[in-house]
C-alpha cells in the first residue's frame, strides 16, 4: 500500500504537470468539450462532499475500530478526523463556488482519500505492542499539524472572499502569504500532512505525504501556469507554492 499510495499520486502529479488534470475547481471542464459533454457532472458542493465524507467516516470509525491504547494512535485519529471534518464545514459554509466537478475524479479523489485515512490507522494499530522509535516526533508533528490546518483554513476564507455574491469570474487572490505564492492552501495541507506523518512515524504515512506533496506541486505549477494564460498584469514574482523557489 506505501508503494502503491506513492506511485499514484506522484504520477498524478506528473499529469498535472503534462496538463492532464483531475476536473475540479479551476481545471474541472479542461480538456476536450467533447469527452466532458460525455461525462457527468456534479455541483462542487455535492462533489467535495461525495470526496471528503467516506474518509471523516473512516477516521471516526477508527475510535471504534482500534483499541486507543496508547496517546500515539488517538492523536493520529484525531488529526486525521478533525482533518476532514474542516474540509467538510469549509464546503458547507466557506467555500465559494464559480464552477463544478466531474464524477469520475470525485470518485478517484474520494477512495484515495478514504483508503489512505483507513490505511494509515490500521498500520498505526499494527504498530501497537512494539517499542516506540527511538526519535518521538508526535508531538512536533502535533504542532505542525496545527499550523498547517490553520494556515489552510485561513487561506481558503480569503479564497471564499474575492469574489462577490453571484460573481462567478476568479481573481487574482490577495493577502495572507497570496503575495509570495498562488497556492498558499496547498503549502499549509502539506505542512498538514507532514504533521501527521510525525504524529503516525510510519512508512505507509510518509509514503502518503511525499505522495501527496508531489501531486500538490504539480497542481499548483498547473494551477500558476492558469493564472499566467489568464490574467495579463499577474505578477510574476508570486511563484507556485514554495516562496522565491517554487
Amino acid at each position: 500500500m506505501s508503494v502503491i499510495s506513492f506511485t499514484s499520486l506522484a504520477s498524478l502529479g506528473l499529469s498535472e504537470l503534462r496538463g492532464k488534470h483531475l476536473h475540479y475547481s479551476k481545471f474541472w471542464n479542461s480538456g476536450s468539450k467533447t469527452s466532458a459533454a460525455k461525462k457527468i457532472k456534479l455541483s462542487s458542493r455535492t462533489g467535495m462532499l461525495i470526496a471528503y465524507t467516506p474518509a471523516f467516516l473512516a477516521g471516526v470509525a477508527s475510535f471504534v475500530l482500534y483499541p486507543q491504547e496508547n496517546i500515539r494512535i488517538l492523536l493520529l485519529c484525531s488529526a486525521l478526523t478533525i482533518h476532514f471534518f474542516k474540509r467538510i464545514f469549509e464546503v458547507l459554509f466557506v467555500h465559494s463556488y464559480s464552477g463544478g466537478m466531474i464524477l469520475d475524479s470525485v470518485l478517484l479523489i474520494s477512495l484515495s482519500y478514504f483508503l489512505s485515512t483507513a490505511t494509515v490507522t490500521y498500520a498505526q494499530y499494527l504498530t501497537q505492542g512494539f517499542p516506540e522509535p527511538a526519535v518521538d516526533l508526535k508531538y512536533l508533528g502535533c504542532l505542525l499539524f496545527l499550523i498547517g490546518i490553520s494556515g489552510n483554513f485561513y487561506h481558503h476564507y480569503l479564497l471564499s472572499k474575492i469574489r462577490s455574491k453571484g460573481d462567478k469570474d476568479y481573481k487574482i487572490p490577495k493577502g495572507g502569504l497570496f503575495g509570495l505564492v498562488i497556492c498558499p492552501h496547498y503549502l499549509f495541507e502539506i505542512i498538514g500532512f507532514v504533521g501527521i506523518s510525525l504524529i503516525s512515524q510510519t512508512l505507509y504515512a510518509f509514503s502518503f505525504t511525499i505522495g501527496s506533496a508531489l501531486y500538490l506541486i504539480g497542481r499548483s505549477c498547473a494551477t500558476r501556469r492558469w493564472y499566467l494564460s489568464k490574467f495579463v498584469h499577474f505578477p510574476k514574482n508570486v511563484k507556485a507554492l514554495i516562496p522565491f523557489v517554487l
